[in-house]
């Protein structure tokens, strides 16, 4: 098992100053984190042997993770650096 952390500011460093500020600008995109994060600490307490869960359902939490990060990245590639969607 893996026990990378997948924190959103470390998966997409590049933009880590345009996160923090879309995440106090934009509801969504807090609300987005908000999902990715929650996310990220289920799919790390099963990896950790906290809590236990099956192979099906740890599939299903990574594919989640991987989706919301994607629309993640999206919307930082077509923000600019103060938040403004980019025409």
């Amino acid at each position: 098992m893996s026990h990378t952390h997948h924190k959103l500011t470390s998966q997409l460093s590049e933009h880590a100053d345009k996160i923090k500020t879309l995440k106090k600008k934009d509801p969504h995109f807090a609300k987005l984190a908000k999902r990715y994060n929650r996310n990220n600490r289920k799919i790390q307490a099963y990896e950790s042997g906290v809590k236990a869960t099956s192979d099906f359902h740890m599939e299903e939490l990574k594919k989640k993770r991987l989706f919301l990060l994607d629309i993640i990245n999206h919307i930082l590639v077509n923000t600019d650096d103060q938040g403004n969607q980019a025409v």
